[in-house]
């Protein structure tokens, strides 16, 4: 397994504060982040929010019904409300069921979020466009385990700040590219996790988990990829994870390059 050099301890964070790599990615990443220039806020914790820019993804496996069942819950570590995977209808680990998206699609875009796993196999997922996995899932240090593109990318797990706490993903993203409607290159992936980078420049090959995880899921057995933007996705699976401060921002990114 790959390994991932994470602060450990306040001297080790505080000389990765001052080394190019890190500073290089500025202040905009890792816990608390507050949002680039231009960037749209998703997420503030507030049921206001989350009904104006999310709704359910109907899949072929989607249970629920609106309004989002998901629940605004006091921060369990700071001040404020933050919202909560809480949907019955995902029980038993039934993906699918109670997943959020976001009513707008995007394309190429940097992404901020923050999560927080209250329990022992807590497990989510964000899913760029809809289609592509970043796990969240306590305890699991596979390639189908916690930070990684699932499936295909190692887990960076040394990076997980623990039961509890929060945990933030930055990210870019650029979409697949197409040409006669032909895909000529894959979705590339650069992210940090808690202000590391973990990835760079990641390929990703697929959807995985079938129809009901995703948006091109059932086309091809995930390979099918097609050339459209899709919104970003939050994933229920009878888990309680909390999630706050998220930010996105739409990109334009000419050249197969997503590292920041």
């Amino acid at each position: 397994m790959k390994m991932f050099l994470c602060p450990t301890n306040a001297l080790t964070l505080a000389l990765l504060l001052i080394t190019p790599a890190l500073t290089a990615a500025d202040n905009h990443v890792g816990v608390g982040a507050k949002p680039v220039a231009g960037a749209e806020m998703l997420l503030d914790g507030s049921r206001q929010m989350l009904d104006a820019k999310w709704t359910y993804w109907q899949g072929p496996r989607f249970a629920s019904s609106l309004p989002i069942k998901w629940k605004i819950v006091p921060d369990p570590v700071d001040a404020g409300t933050v919202v909560m995977t809480d949907d019955r209808a995902a029980d038993g680990g039934n993906y699918g069921a109670a997943d959020i998206v976001t009513k707008k699609p995007y394309r190429d875009f940097r992404l901020h979020i923050e999560f927080l796993v209250t329990g022992p196999n807590g497990n989510s997922g964000v899913y760029l466009q809809n289609r592509y996995e970043i796990q969240i899932q306590e305890g699991n240090q596979t390639k189908h385990g916690m930070g990684a593109l699932i499936n295909e990318s190692d887990s960076p797990y040394q990076c997980f700040a623990g039961i509890g706490k929060w945990n933030a993903y930055d990210v870019v993203f650029r979409a697949a590219r197409f040409q006669h409607g032909k895909r000529t290159e894959k979705a590339l992936v650069t992210m940090y996790f808690n202000g590391t980078k973990v990835h760079t420049n990641f390929p990703i090959n697929q959807v995985w988990g079938g129809p009901n995880s995703g948006v091109d899921g059932g086309n091809d057995d995930g390979k099918g990829i097609t050339d459209t933007p899709q919104g970003l996705k939050l994933q229920a699976e009878g888990h309680d994870v909390r999630y706050r401060n998220t930010w996105i921002k739409e990109l334009d990114l000419k050249e197969p390059d997503t590292d920041f």
